[in-house]
């Protein structure tokens, strides 16, 4: 302990030491404790120094303590000073590089010492290093106890590192744990955090013992691993045991049902809760108030969000997640402005919120209020911002956040940023930057490969969408419904009768089922090459009744080749799903009036009048520096209204001296 001692110790009076222990105590006592919240009952404290240590709550005050300690000598003895390293190794408010620097100075650090020093680096996620510290407890021959193994374990699944796990396994098997509950719990916690639920499953129905924690590992395990009906299954069988499920153990129930979105069995859950008097922390409040919006009972969860009388920000990000899927945007808004407390998930949830309901400039706003805050973005921001960089064409946008935190390793290019990324550029014009990115990515998924296509089909760069196809067969991903829908797009804009009917019966080789989307391309397919009866055979043929878009991709081949009557039949189906729709009455008066149906025009322009409906003007959003600009047709709302008309026709006007330029040019000789 020399360097965190000076050289000479100056003794202080019992009167000095309590007198500055109890004005100590006094400025900390407003503060919550954290680390110690599940200490042993047994543990009674009533030195003034140690009970300051019990209610520390930021390295400040840890650090006014440890002084404290050394001028009175408190640090020499082994319980003080794993009270200090307790706070400062485990506290959310610690600081590790302080802990290892006492840790190194402890002469002979007793069992608990280094448990704890392990524990706090796997705690803060540094899975290497406390198991770094675990193989010094073997080298140097520690007495260890359960509990190091437990969080031996515990470094082994957070390093994903079966191998080295199992080895642990052996040595618990020699030491003679193996049979130990809380060793058990610790083998199943490796195993599920490994991905090797079987195993887990094993150690589970081995144990002769099972507590609460055994059976809520082995159901947050399958839960976390996406097994939803196991997990539930395994609950039933821990509701018919003597073994009581706690507040922790509902958490992962609850979470199970959100994942499955089971409105139904999430209430029978709660049900239960209620029957068997589990309290009601504010954690499994929270996962009750996550399943109920996930599975769509909104108003549920808005009955109680209101009756919580304690409400944290995954409880208010909660709600603002429910109002966003239920196209709530203004109510959703308004969650957001009245908390008390935001963090980065807040600031993503509004962001996704205005992304998933178009409206990109929006999101494009908050999110530069929200780097304006100095909050770093989760690749989740990033992955809405991209989305809203889509939509809106902000594609200088979209490339800030490629180079700023991609390209400058702040953001790491994972499948979901990569995919996001090439979305973007193939939707803003870019298909070279959407290709580099993607032969960028070191991992591709199904979405990776169905995003590459879609962007070549929506370019009209057919071969390079049937060679992207072929890729996915060749590294063994199965194609579903969303790579057929791209494929058959491509036909569609090349106009590959064949090839599309050959890709349209394939899908059944790959169990899959042609949904309305593949109709609609199909129907669009044949009628852009004029093969307008076959396109209504198919249409006819349909398993079920077809939709706007199948209807729309019947009337526009009509309208490219002229057949009137086929083209009255798609337009009153049409009307008759959205009669509101000003589209579908433009395009049967575009099909009339080019075949000189004149009688056709004015019926159609008629139906528009009597019912009110008026044709949706064109309009235009550009981005500068930023700033949206949104124009209509003969709009004159924009301050610079004035100056943007005369550019433009200055514009014009050197357009027409060009042409006739170039006309004069045709008549002048060589």
């Amino acid at each position: 302990m020399k360097s965190l001692l000076p050289h000479r110790l100056k003794q202080v009076s019992s009167f000095s030491r309590l007198h500055l222990s109890c004005q100590l105590l006094r400025s900390f006592s407003s503060n919550s404790k954290k680390w110690n919240s599940t200490a042993n009952p047994n543990l009674k404290i009533t030195h003034p120094t140690l009970l300051l240590i019990e209610s520390c709550n930021s390295m400040s005050q840890a650090r006014q303590i440890q002084a404290h300690m050394i001028r009175s000598g408190l640090i020499l003895h082994l319980f003080p000073v794993s009270r200090l390293l307790s706070f400062i190794a485990l506290d959310e408010n610690g600081d590790l590089r302080h802990a290892n620097a006492i840790f190194s100075e402890i002469l002979e650090p007793n069992v608990y010492i280094w448990n704890t020093i392990v524990r706090g680096y796997v705690r803060k996620g540094f899975f290497d290093m406390g198991f770094c510290y675990f193989v010094r407890m073997v080298e140097e021959c520690v007495e260890m106890d359960k509990r190091s193994y437990v969080f031996g374990l515990k470094a082994c699944g957070g390093m994903r590192d079966f191998r080295v796990g199992e080895s642990l396994y052996c040595r618990i098997w020699k030491v003679g744990l193996v049979e130990d509950v809380i060793v058990r719990n610790g083998l199943i916690h490796f195993y599920c955090e490994s991905g090797k639920l079987s195993c887990a499953s094993r150690v589970f129905y081995e144990s002769e013992t099972r507590d609460v924690v055994s059976w809520t590992s082995l159901i947050d395990g399958y839960v976390k691993n996406e097994k939803v009906d196991e997990a539930l299954k395994v609950f039933d069988e821990m509701c018919e045991s003597d073994v009581e499920p706690n507040e922790v153990t509902m958490v992962a129930v609850f979470a199970a049902c959100a994942q499955k979105g089971d409105l139904r069995v999430g209430e029978r859950i709660r049900e239960f809760v209620e029957t068997r008097g589990v309290r009601f922390s504010l954690n499994m409040m929270n996962s009750m108030l996550d399943m109920y919006v996930k599975c769509g009972g909104l108003e549920k969860a808005r009955e109680i969000f209101a009756e919580m009388e304690v409400k944290d920000v995954f409880s208010w990000t909660s709600m603002i997640d429910g109002h966003a899927k239920n196209g709530e945007v203004e109510l959703a808004r308004k969650l957001f402005d009245e908390m008390p407390l935001r963090n980065v998930v807040s600031w993503n949830a509004m962001i996704g919120c205005y992304s998933q309901n178009n409206r990109p400039k929006q999101a494009l706003e908050l999110f530069h209020e929200m780097e304006r805050q100095g909050l770093d973005p989760m690749e989740s921001t990033l992955v809405s911002v991209l989305s809203a960089c889509a939509q809106s064409g902000s594609m200088d946008i979209g490339q800030r956040i490629h180079y700023y935190y991609v390209n400058q390793k702040r953001i790491p290019l994972t499948i979901i940023v990569g995919n996001a990324l090439v979305d973007m550029y193939a939707k803003c014009g870019n298909i070279n930057a959407a290709r580099e990115i993607f032969d960028e990515m070191t991992k591709k998924d199904l979405v990776s490969y169905n995003s590459m296509i879609v962007a070549y089909a929506s370019h009209g760069h057919v071969d390079e969408a049937f060679s992207i196809f072929e890729r996915i067969g060749k590294v063994g991903i199965k194609p579903d419904d969303i790579t057929f829908v791209g494929i058959l797009s491509a036909c569609a804009n090349g106009g590959l009768v064949e090839k599309g009917w050959v890709y349209f019966r394939d899908m059944e080789l790959f169990g899959l089922k042609p949904l309305m989307e593949h109709y609609a391309c199909m129907i669009d397919l044949l009628g852009r090459v004029g093969l307008l009866e076959q396109a209504f055979e198919l249409l006819k043929s349909m398993p079920t009744e077809p939709d706007e878009a199948v209807w729309g991709a019947l009337l526009n081949g009509c309208r490219m080749h002229g057949n009137v009557e086929l083209g009255k039949v798609a337009a009153e189906k049409l009307i008759a799903l959205d009669p509101k729709d000003s589209g579908t009455y433009v395009l049967l008066a575009s099909l009339c009036a080019h075949k000189r149906k004149w009688v056709d025009v004015r019926m159609a322009r008629s139906m528009m009048r009597d019912k009110g409906i008026k044709k949706t003007p064109g309009s235009s959003s550009i981005e500068v520096e930023g700033e949206f600009h949104d124009f209509l047709v003969g709009d004159e709302s924009h301050p610079d209204s004035e100056a943007i008309y005369r550019v433009l026709g200055e514009i014009l006007l050197f357009s027409k001296m060009d042409d006739n330029d170039n006309t004069l040019g045709t008549y002048l000789p060589d």
